[in-house]
């Protein structure tokens, strides 16, 4: 097992929840970018606990209301919001910064459509490319869609 297959200790779970919970409270304030990406509060359900999750993530336009977001997480496995998202669909939800929670269908782009929207992704945000280059997986990209 490599270092990039280990799940984070106990130290690094109480600080990645810490940094998350400061992001939702900023997105909940108004204030949603971070390191110059626009940032929303993600709703998901633990797919094994069944217990609510919320979660920063960037985000991309994508038309009108839909949004895209990438699962990079880091490693070599999918973040575990990713998981939970695919696996509960039905109970999807985003806060965009200073609005009420809103239901989203989660879609996972695939072939030209991920293609096209990668492009636009990488361009807006060179660093995510930089990310995904140096990955063995390649980043699913998640279309939003309010329901």
């Amino acid at each position: 097992m490599t270092q990039a297959d280990r799940k984070p200790g106990a130290f690094s779970r109480w600080m990645q929840h810490r940094m998350n919970a400061r992001m939702n409270r900023k997105i909940r304030r108004g204030r949603g970018t971070f390191m110059s990406m626009d940032v929303l509060v993600l709703h998901t359900v633990g797919r094994q606990s069944g217990q609510p999750r919320e979660t920063p993530v960037a985000w991309f336009a994508d038309g009108e209301d839909a949004r895209l977001i990438v699962a990079s997480g880091g490693g070599s496995r999918h973040p575990d919001w990713y998981a939970n998202l695919m696996a509960r669909s039905d109970q999807a939800a985003i806060e965009l910064p200073g609005r009420d929670a809103m239901p989203v269908t989660p879609q996972r782009l695939d072939g030209a459509d991920r293609e096209q929207a990668w492009q636009r992704i990488a361009a807006a945000q060179p660093r995510i490319a930089k990310y995904q280059s140096k990955s063995d997986r390649e980043y699913p990209v998640i279309r939003l869609t309010p329901r």
